[in-house]
């Protein structure tokens, strides 16, 4: 009879922990600061996009900061229609990312006035 018990105690033990999950929660980044961000050195890579189009990556110190495959402000997925399009919009980014504006947002008027649509 004690080996019973103790063989239900011992499966019962074992069936509860295989029941439990260990759950670790991922590290949270720590938000860069604007001020941070004015002072980072930005680069730019245009790449391309769905359907033979064009999008850029902003880079801040060398890691990706925005992965941009389509127009702002546009529906659709479809990038640039060239590669100097995306490059006058990646241009704008970064220097709205160097006044501090985030999210450094294009609006389609400041795309028409660099002749991009």
């Amino acid at each position: 009879m004690k080996y019973l018990l103790l063989f239900f105690t011992v499966t019962l033990s074992l069936t509860l922990n295989a029941q439990t999950k260990q759950v670790q929660l991922p590290a949270v980044a720590k938000p860069t600061s604007t001020k941070t961000q004015k002072n980072a050195n930005y680069t730019y890579t245009i790449i391309s996009a769905p359907n033979k189009t064009w999008g850029y990556d902003i880079l801040m110190e060398k890691r990706l900061f925005i992965h941009q495959t389509s127009v702002p402000g546009l529906p659709g997925n479809e990038g640039f229609k060239t590669m100097t399009n995306a490059e006058k919009v990646a241009k704008l980014v970064i220097e709205k990312l160097k006044k501090g504006e985030m999210p450094p947002t294009v609006t389609i008027d400041e795309m028409k006035k660099f002749r991009v649509l």
